[in-house]
């Protein structure tokens, strides 16, 4: 419900802007700037999404975790929600999300809240106590079902698998190589 009333604010609030500059412009000046913005928010979205991808692949080619770019693409798609509503309050905000400095400012702000708002146990570099089985995290192995799979408790044992089948497999037969029989030429398979 609360996701609903904000949308009803912001209608109310974009309908509030774009009949005070049409009363303090004229309509078509309004319209003029409302198409202006739409058209450097699209250069802006194009040139900035683009170097976000780029610096996302070189993250991903270096093996560095993409962080900063996974949430400037973010910022970058929710800039470009807000360029196709109409309206001066929308735009201006989408603008913002998509200047660099200003997205900076706001990848500092979610980091920030992300890293407060992780468990400590998951945060980066952190110990995890207990074991750990199929992927999952046990205090005590032996009483807990994980991923409804039983744990079984007992001693691990190291060892080897041997093959007890003794006949050796003969390699396929390779194209242009001699015949069983001596010949040279193309074997067939028996």
């Amino acid at each position: 419900m609360p996701v609903l009333l904000i949308l009803l604010v912001a209608a109310v609030v974009e309908v509030a802007v774009l009949v005070a500059v049409g009363d303090a412009i004229g309509v078509l000046p309004t319209i003029g700037l409302l198409l202006l913005a739409s058209l450097v928010g699209a250069w802006l979205l194009r040139r900035e999404g683009s170097r976000t991808m780029h610096a996302f692949t070189e993250a991903a080619r270096t093996r560095r975790p993409p962080h900063r770019e996974l949430i400037d693409g973010v910022l970058i798609a929710g800039a470009a929600v807000l360029i196709v509503v109409p309206g001066f309050v929308s735009d201006v905000l989408a603008l913002l999300m998509l200047l660099p400095p200003t997205r900076a400012l706001l990848r500092r702000r979610i980091l920030r809240s992300a890293r407060r708002s992780a468990p400590p146990r998951f945060a980066p570099g952190g110990v995890v106590p207990g074991d750990v089985v199929d992927g999952g995290v046990v205090d005590d192995v032996g009483s807990h079902n994980v991923r409804d799979r039983n744990v079984v408790d007992g001693e691990v044992v190291d060892g080897e698998v041997v093959d007890e089948d003794p006949t050796p497999t003969a390699p396929p037969p390779i194209h242009g190589s001699a015949h069983r029989d001596g010949r040279e030429g193309t074997s067939r398979t028996d």
